[in-house]
């Protein structure tokens, strides 16, 4: 089973390295942006064929190593 777990700062929570590509995107000439936060994309292969019980493995991987939960949040998605 494949999954996808997203992760993203949050809102308030400032973003240099976003900061840094906005300014990069504005220096190559691209128009149109108006703001960038950065984040992480994780694809994870898992044994099984359970989405709720992925998902809650998932979330458990999340809140333990793949997100700071006190300034990202985090978005579980089960692909199958």
């Amino acid at each position: 089973m494949k999954a996808r777990v997203t992760v993203t700062l949050k809102s308030g929570v400032l973003d240099p390295q976003g900061k840094a590509i906005e300014g990069a995107l504005r220096s190559l000439g691209i128009k149109g942006v108006a703001s960038v936060r950065q984040g992480k994309v994780f694809d994870i292969e898992l044994d099984g064929g359970d989405p709720a019980k992925a998902e809650a493995v998932l979330k458990q991987a999340a809140d333990k190593l793949l997100a700071n939960t006190v300034i990202e949040n985090y978005k579980v998605d089960v692909l199958g």
